[in-house]
């Protein structure tokens, strides 16, 4: 990454998380474009980690929500108390109302409570009981989600998984990484030793100034052509929507503003395509959905 501003991070990200340094790239693009990642892969790769040493190093509140099978949505937005002494009743906020939202095994809550975020997520406030309350800025959610063929699991509706900017895969660590990781023991222990590199004030401004890349119309362009690659017969169920576009837009932002630059370029589109895409298609064939949307980029012209 050519910008030095944002080298401490990722160096410190990288020191916790071995042998992942494109993930932390794509991770770190997706929070400075104002998006919310979902961390998909099987327990124990240190999804929760990275979520920890993210919230450190941006020097962001954390707190974290634990899915069960017996959660209510009242348990994530708050309720309202009622108060005697003043006959009236008290709103307690809940979890959601902090800058950095991590929902542990998303999947492993009802629907209900699943939904109960979709508000927060795309409109930054909750409503309870007819009243709405504002969230902190900047809010981030990162959620993570088991394999679907696991016990316990509810799938994410497609409408939950379109308000997540990027879906990504820790997956099991390279070689080395886990060789390390067994000698040097649990990477968690290095969290409380993270310096933060920015506060939310810092990560607002970074927000804005991504937000104020340039994009031309010759890259507009050859987003549409990506987007409309995907709603050809006989490749999705469905192809992707305006909303995703957009959303590749924001991300290759903030790619470019990672790398430095003011504008975006062809690559910053395709180094953010699949993460951006793979979660909101259905492929009708036996290739992954990742696999079909490189290939998509492989092919389309710039």
């Amino acid at each position: 990454m050519a910008n030095p501003v944002f080298e401490p991070a990722l160096k410190q990200l990288n020191g916790v998380i071995l042998g992942k340094p494109a993930l932390m790239q794509q991770l770190l693009a997706c929070v400075l474009a104002g998006g919310h990642v979902l961390l998909e892969d099987v327990p124990g790769v240190g999804k929760t980690t990275l979520a920890g040493a993210l919230a450190a190093v941006l020097g962001i509140p954390l707190r974290r929500v634990q899915f069960t099978n017996d959660m209510l949505p009242a348990d994530l937005l708050g309720v309202n108390v009622f108060q005697p002494a003043q006959a009236t009743f008290k709103f307690h906020p809940g979890p959601v109302f902090t800058p950095f939202v991590l929902a542990d095994e998303i999947n492993r809550a009802p629907p209900k409570v699943q939904s109960a975020l979709l508000e927060a997520m795309e409109e930054g406030q909750v409503s309870v009981d007819g009243k709405t309350y504002r969230l902190p800025k900047p809010f981030l959610v990162v959620a993570t989600q088991n394999p679907s063929e696991q016990l316990g699991t509810f799938p994410l509706p497609e409408s939950q998984l379109d308000r997540f900017m990027m879906r990504l895969s820790m997956d099991y660590p390279v070689e080395q990484a886990e060789i390390q990781l067994y000698h040097q023991g649990d990477r968690r222990r290095l969290l409380p030793k993270i310096q933060a590199c920015a506060s939310p004030e810092t990560l607002r401004q970074w927000q804005q100034q991504a937000a104020a890349i340039t994009v031309s119309e010759t890259v507009a362009a050859y987003v549409y052509r990506l987007v409309a690659a995907t709603r050809r017969p006989g490749v999705f169920a469905l192809g992707l929507s305006p909303r995703a576009g957009l959303a590749v837009i924001k991300a290759a932002k903030a790619w470019a503003f990672l790398a430095g630059r003011n504008f975006v370029l062809p690559e910053d589109v395709q180094a953010v395509w699949v993460p951006v895409g793979n979660h909101r298609l259905q492929p009708l064939h036996q290739r992954s959905t990742a696999d079909t949307l490189a290939e998509i980029r492989d092919h389309v012209a710039v």
